[in-house]
């Protein structure tokens, strides 16, 4: 299981603000893919991702019926951050939290940009638990 460093997150964290929002790709339950800007990806801990997930459409469908997600980061003006020009592919499960107090925790995390674009709070968190990080090139980046 990779390990998501200091360095990762800071990027990952200010994503929006740097005008490089994350790109989440999703599956639908009949195999269709779809990629779904997200602003408000962030790291949850040092093993998993999440976003708040207020649009709920095709996204949040594919995350209901078919788990595997891959999230791209790309950001060339933090390449002095990042190996590979800066950008990275994470792999893993995602799940839709239920649970009223982990939801609270994650939407606590979710720049107010993102919030403010939500005023009546009716998304939901998404956490993925990260299998894998690759680079470009796909080879895998930042494993224990």
């Amino acid at each position: 299981m990779p390990t998501i460093n200091d360095d990762v997150k800071e990027c990952i964290n200010n994503a929006l603000a740097d005008g490089t929002p994350c790109l989440v790709g999703t599956v639908s339950a009949g195999g269709t893919p779809e990629i779904s800007p997200k602003g408000s990806v962030l790291v949850h801990d040092a093993h998993t991702l999440a976003y708040w997930e207020r649009s709920h459409r095709g996204a949040l469908r594919n995350v209901g019926a078919n788990p595997n997600v891959v999230i791209y980061y790309r950001n060339p003006a933090r390449a002095e951050k990042l190996p590979q020009g800066a950008a990275l592919r994470f792999y893993g499960k995602a799940r839709i939290v239920t649970d009223a107090a982990e939801r609270e925790a994650i939407m606590k995390k979710v720049v107010q940009k993102e919030l403010d674009a939500d005023p009546g709070r009716k998304g939901v968190a998404v956490v993925i638990a990260v299998d894998r990080i690759a680079n470009l090139r796909g080879d895998a980046q930042f494993e224990d």
